[in-house]
């Protein structure tokens, strides 16, 4: 019985679909809404076929089906169409990286890397204002409780597409994120990469360290974020405050030197060898 099941399902079943589908959304794309009749005709395929095909694609969120105009048709069902959402026309070719590339170009020749320093800091203004906005809620939530903001910050980064993870270590915590969604312009113009690390460093409230990034050939953006010691909220906000007990080991500082500490965490970066 088995056997002739198997027998019975081609076993390029599965990649002829997706071809067909690919045809389907290539003819939406092309000639916009249609119905599944004009689309049949297209393909050379049954209207029956079509909607099997089409029933996946809106299904996958690719496609969207709404009334035709003009209502009814006659006494049956009134006359539908099909159209690409904004999902399914992602599915093709951009040149988004392309346009980037170009603009940052022009930036750097005419204003230099300070100039292309300021577009990434503000590229990442609204990302990390709403990071910052989870960050908080979450510390309020936790009223007198710690709170670890790498978990926090990772989910915060996790809902604008960055794929994190926070993870603890011995000499602190890591956040990994999988998916740079600037990584091809990321790899020419490091400013991108220098300005998200100071995002990090602000929201977590401690000095970073940068261990490998997906702009470099890295699989995952690493960052290092030491073990620090509780700090009370008022003096989190924005990084300026002093620290009102003693300097964390390892920070101490240097002999001669003022007794003011840096009010602003340090970037430490760390290039992984390709």
């Amino acid at each position: 019985m088995e056997s002739v099941a198997a027998a019975a399902v081609p076993a390029g079943a599965p990649a002829e679909d997706g071809r067909t589908r690919d045809r389907v959304s290539a003819l939406l794309l092309e000639h916009g809404p249609q119905s599944a009749t004009e689309l049949a005709a297209r393909l050379g395929v049954s209207p029956a076929a079509v909607r099997r095909h089409l029933d996946g694609l809106v299904a996958a969120g690719r496609v969207a089906e709404r009334e035709a105009p003009g209502g009814q048709r006659g006494r049956g069902r009134p006359a539908r169409r099909f159209t690409l959402t904004d999902t399914g026309r992602s599915a093709f070719p951009h040149a988004y990286d392309d346009l980037a590339l170009t603009a940052l170009r022009f930036v750097a020749e005419h204003g230099g890397p300070d100039a292309v320093r300021a577009v990434a800091e503000q590229q990442l203004a609204g990302l990390a204002q709403r990071c910052s906005t989870a960050v908080d809620v979450a510390v309020e939530e936790a009223g007198t409780q710690s709170v670890d903001r790498a978990q926090v910050l990772a989910t915060a980064l996790t809902a604008e597409g960055y794929a994190a993870t926070a993870s603890a270590i011995s000499s602190g915590g890591q956040l990994c994120q999988h998916h740079c969604p600037v990584a091809h312009v990321a790899a020419e113009f490091p400013q991108l990469c220098e300005a998200e690390t100071a995002v990090i460093s602000r929201l977590v409230g401690t000095h970073v360290q940068r261990l490998a990034t997906i702009a470099h050939g890295d699989g995952i953006c690493t960052t290092h974020i030491p073990t620090q010691r509780a700090v009370p909220l008022a003096q989190r906000a924005g990084n300026k405050a002093r620290p009102t007990g003693p300097v964390p080991a390892g920070r101490a500082t240097a002999p001669g030197a003022g007794a003011s500490t840096p009010s602003t965490p340090s970037i430490d970066r760390e290039r992984t060898p390709a």
